[in-house]
């Protein structure tokens, strides 16, 4: 009986040997299952993180080369950043000389407007002055009428002279035939013939002297009126045919396309040195010659225009040239030499002495800068000439 139990337990030891055994087989079998799952999992894991590996480093290299380029980029834009900062710096300094050249420019319009309003100042005081001289003119035309007056009471004077005499003629006849009827009035009648020709000599006397002082004056005033003529002539023999002058006015125009530009009244700078020329020597045949200079009363600069445009436009360019060529001419030394400044005044007339050809306007020599002279009492001897010349 206990055998049978021994046997019976070995009997059980080793089934639950095999069951244990089967059972860590099965563990053993699921942990190798586990294992080979998981390194299959871990080599599909890896594969995956090799081939991210891969795209990481691929997308590196491309971003490493992004940033080189980016990077020459840069540099470039860096030279050109300096090549804009140098440029910039030197725009700078042009702008820095531009405004200080743009403030000389203000300051020097300053000084101009200044200078203009000098100027317009003096043209007034010297329409004031001119003002004044015709004031004198008419006052000396006055005269001259009373002068014509006492001329013509004069004239009646002789003229009633002459009939006395005529009478005394008459007289002297009767007196004649009075004295060979009365013998013993004679001596009466001789000293009365006597008297009346020492009265009648006397009285032609008068009249004659009266009659040489008459002439001496008409030849004295002959001789004034014939001023501008020599003028007109000195200027024509010195000037030759260097420059083209009016004959009966002796005037001396210039073209204005030759100094200004259309519509402009700055002179050009090329114009300059002829004008200067031009100037010197027809002035300079006024002011250098004894017998002129005494009698020069102004020098006159007139702008002209065509008449193309409105008046008042006109007006005010042809005065606007004038005066541009007025301000240049008193800059040279010549004038201030001969002291120029007192005798010359600018004035513009727009078209009002337009050049007309046939009755037709020319209106390219109507555009034009006149310089011409004046002389003292000009007017007044003009007018007394006229009176001369009538008788």
């Amino acid at each position: 009986m206990f055998g049978s139990d021994k046997s019976d337990s070995e009997s059980n030891f080793w089934i639950s040997y095999a069951d244990l055994m089967a059972g860590l087989l099965f563990v053993f079998i699921l942990l190798i299952g586990a294992i080979v799952s998981k390194s299959s999992i871990l080599k599909s894991v890896l594969h995956e993180k090799e081939d991210t590996l891969v795209k990481s480093l691929a997308l590196v290299d491309e971003q490493e080369s992004y940033m080189l380029e980016k990077d020459k980029l840069v540099a470039r834009l860096m030279a050109d950043l300096k090549k804009d900062k140098k440029h910039l710096s030197k725009q700078d300094k042009e702008l820095q000389a531009k405004n200080a050249r743009i403030v000389k420019s203000e300051l020097l319009l300053s000084e101009n407007e200044r200078l203009i309003k000098l100027k317009l100042s003096e043209i007034t005081e010297l329409n004031k002055k001119l003002l004044k001289t015709n004031t004198k003119v008419d006052s000396l035309n006055g005269k001259i009428v009373i002068v014509q007056a006492m001329l013509d009471q004069n004239n009646t004077a002789l003229n009633q002279t002459k009939k006395k005499l005529e009478d005394y003629e008459g007289k002297i006849i009767v007196l004649s035939n009075e004295l060979s009827d009365a013998k013993d009035s004679v001596k009466i009648n001789d000293e009365k013939l006597l008297t009346v020709l020492a009265l009648m000599d006397e009285r032609k006397t008068k009249y004659d002297d009266l009659v040489a002082n008459l002439q001496k004056q008409k030849a004295k005033i002959k001789t004034l009126t014939g001023i501008k003529l020599q003028v007109v002539s000195a200027l024509k023999e010195a000037l030759g045919s260097k420059i083209n002058i009016d004959r009966k006015t002796g005037s001396l125009k210039l073209a204005s396309n030759i100094l200004f530009s259309v519509g402009e009244s700055t002179l050009k700078d090329e114009a300059k040195i002829e004008l200067r020329k031009v100037f010197e020597e027809y002035i300079g045949t006024l002011v250098r010659n004894e017998n002129i200079k005494p009698h020069l009363d102004k020098i006159i600069i007139e702008g002209h225009t065509d008449s193309d445009g409105e008046y008042i436009y006109n007006l005010k360019l042809s005065q606007d040239r004038a005066l541009a060529v007025m301000e240049y001419l008193l800059t040279l030394d010549f004038s201030k030499e001969h002291n120029i400044k007192p005798l010359v005044i600018a004035s513009g007339r727009a078209y009002l002495d337009a050049i007309k050809i046939d009755g037709l306007e020319d209106k390219e020599a109507s555009r034009r800068i006149e310089i011409k002279f004046r002389l003292k009492n000009e007017d007044a001897m003009h007018e007394i000439e006229k009176v001369l010349d009538a008788e």
